[in-house]
C-alpha cells in the first residue's frame, strides 16, 4: 500500500497536477535576494515572528511532557513548507528543533542556506531543500512531528492535495500550524488595496483574493483529511508600528493549529500527549513575548 501511494504521488507530481503554482513561483523569483532585508518587502513577515514563533513554541510545550531548558523544542522534527529565505526556520532552529525547510524556488533555498551558514549552531540544526511538498512525501512518510505552513496556503495550486501531503509526512498525533489570510471584503481592502496598492507593504500582485482561504473552508478540509482543529486565532498587522498582535476576529489574517489523528498501535511524537490528555492541558499563551 505504501509503495502504491508513492507511485501515485510520483505520477501526480510528474504531471502538471501539483500543489505548486508556477505563476506564483515567478512572482517570488524576483524577490529571492530580499528575504533578510528587515525594512524591505518582507518586513511584515520578519515582525510576524514576534507572534507566530511563541504560538508554535507554547502550543507544542503545552502538549509535551519533556522540557529542555534553553532548547525547549529539542528533539522535535519540523518541516517548514514554503520556507522562503528561512525567516521562520531559523528561530525554530534556535529553540532547539531539527528543521527541514523546503521551497520549490532554488533561489530562495540559496538565500536561506547562505544566511544559515553565518551561525554554526543553525548550520547543524537546519537543512534546506529545493523541493515541492509532493517530492518530500516520497521520501519522508510519517517522519515529522510538526509541519509549519506560514503564509503559504494562499499561494498553492491545489489546497486539498497540499493538506493530504501534509498528513502523509506527519507522524500520528503530529501538529500542523498554518497562518494565512481570510477571504472577506475586509481582507481584500486591507490585504490588497491598502497593503499592495496604497502603502506598498508587500509588492503589488503578491496576493490574489480568489486564492484566499476562509477558516471554515480550511477547517473543513483538515477535518475531512484526518486532522482535528484545536485553535483558530485572529491576527492583526499594524502598518504604522510594523507590529502584529492577536485578536478575536479572524476577518483578516488568522493562525490555525491542527493535530493529525493518532492511529491505535502507532507511536506518537516523543513527549506529546494524546488528544484527550492535551485537551485537559491549559491552552497556549499565544502572545507570550520571546
Amino acid at each position: 500500500q505504501l509503495s502504491l501511494f508513492r507511485l501515485t504521488m510520483k505520477r501526480l507530481s510528474s504531471t502538471s497536477h501539483s500543489s505548486v503554482d508556477s505563476k506564483e513561483l515567478k512572482k517570488f523569483q524576483l524577490l529571492a535576494h530580499k528575504w533578510w532585508d528587515e525594512e524591505g518587502e518582507y518586513s511584515a513577515l520578519h515582525s510576524m515572528n514576534d507572534i507566530r514563533v511563541p504560538f508554535i513554541r507554547d502550543t507544542l510545550l503545552n502538549m509535551s511532557s519533556n522540557y529542555h531548558l534553553g532548547n525547549p523544542l529539542s528533539g522535535v522534527k519540523i518541516l517548514d513548507v514554503g520556507c522562503g529565505g528561512g525567516l521562520l526556520s531559523e528561530p525554530l532552529g534556535r529553540l532547539g528543533a531539527s528543521v527541514t525547510g523546503i521551497d520549490p524556488l532554488e533561489d530562495n533555498i540559496r538565500t536561506a542556506d547562505q544566511h544559515k551558514s553565518f551561525d554554526p549552531v543553525l548550520a547543524k540544526r537546519i537543512q534546506y531543500k529545493s523541493s515541492s511538498l509532493e517530492e518530500i512525501v516520497e521520501e519522508c512518510m510519517e517522519t515529522f512531528d510538526v509541519i509549519v505552513a506560514s503564509e503559504v496556503v494562499e499561494h498553492v495550486g491545489d489546497l486539498e492535495m497540499f493538506i493530504k501531503c501534509c498528513s502523509q509526512v506527519l507522524k500520528p498525533g503530529g501538529s500542523l500550524f498554518i497562518t494565512t489570510i481570510n477571504k472577506t471584503q475586509l481582507s481584500y481592502v486591507l490585504g490588497i488595496v491598502v497593503a499592495e496598492k496604497i502603502m506598498g507593504i508587500v509588492p503589488e500582485g503578491t496576493h490574489e483574493w480568489e486564492k484566499f482561504v476562509p477558516p471554515e473552508e480550511l477547517e473543513s478540509l483538515l477535518e475531512s483529511n484526518g486532522f482535528s482543529v484545536k485553535t483558530v486565532n485572529g491576527m492583526l498587522y499594524n502598518p504604522l508600528s510594523g507590529s502584529w498582535s492577536w485578536m478575536e476576529s479572524t476577518s483578516i489574517n488568522y493562525a490555525m493549529h491542527a493535530v493529525k489523528s493518532g492511529v491505535q498501535g502507532q507511536s506518537r511524537p516523543p513527549g506529546t500527549l494524546s488528544e484527550v490528555e492535551s485537551e485537559q492541558q491549559p491552552s497556549a499563551t499565544a502572545g507570550t513575548a520571546l
